[in-house]
């Protein structure tokens, strides 16, 4: 009887945690297009709100896969990204996700994100848990900061299932887009990124080695690198 309640429980557990991300998902098909661009006017605030409360209440378990974490926690940067970003258009007028501060803290330093009942900043997602866990490079594609020049918001929720088939595809995408990154075989102008986080695109080789296995343009490995400016301007329609 007690192997069949513990076994109901985890169904159980399972089906919820699956339903709250095809919320999620469903948000994201909605109101965010292939390339990113986020419908800010249209998005369902109310349901984001219930996908938020189901986070407040849910924090990853010691026998997840780090696939399973990696996902939920990238899952969670960008839902509560679009979230900060809502609740304040809703307010007042914003260009910019900078435009956000509360007692003179950015966005990414406000204590505002709850998981599992604690309390977490978006810079202690991204750089206490994220990348210091797992990382992986890849991972600074998936998550995102509201932005013109930031990797595209990804229009699908991550999951167990899907979390390194889709990165891979949105760090080519990135890498390969025209907008973000200028590549020719002797002469590369690149996305901030690479420089902001070099040490973590250059674990197991050098940058160019890194963009490389990623780059449609065969890159040399003496070309001349530059880094573009970087666009704050809010992802929006």
């Amino acid at each position: 009887m007690k192997k069949i309640l513990l076994l109901f429980i985890v169904l159980l557990t399972f089906v919820k945690s699956y339903s709250q991300t095809s919320v999620f998902n469903n948000l994201l098909e909605k109101y965010v297009t292939n390339t990113g661009i986020v419908d800010y006017e249209r998005f369902n605030g109310q349901l984001l709100k219930k996908h938020i409360k189901y986070l407040e209440n849910t924090s990853p378990k010691s026998n997840w896969s780090d696939n399973k974490q990696k996902a939920f926690w990238i899952n969670v940067y960008n839902a509560y990204t679009i979230y900060i970003v809502l609740n304040t258009i809703q307010i007042e007028k914003i260009e910019s996700i900078l435009d956000i501060k509360i007692k003179g803290k950015t966005a990414w330093k406000i204590p505002f994100v709850k998981v599992g009942n604690k309390t977490y900043t978006l810079d202690y997602i991204e750089h206490k848990i994220l990348r210091r866990k797992f990382s992986d490079p890849k991972i600074h594609f998936g998550i995102n900061c509201a932005s013109a020049s930031c990797p595209k918001l990804s229009n699908k929720a991550f999951t167990e299932e899907n979390i390194e088939m889709e990165l891979t595809r949105l760090t080519e995408d990135f890498i390969n887009d025209t907008s973000k990154n200028k590549i020719s075989n002797n002469e590369i102008e690149i996305s901030l990124i690479f420089d902001w986080f070099q040490n973590d695109f250059t674990k197991n080789g050098s940058l160019i080695n890194f963009l490389n296995n990623y780059s449609k343009i065969k890159i040399s490995p003496k070309a001349k690198i530059s880094f573009l400016n970087y666009d704050w301007t809010l992802n929006r329609k």
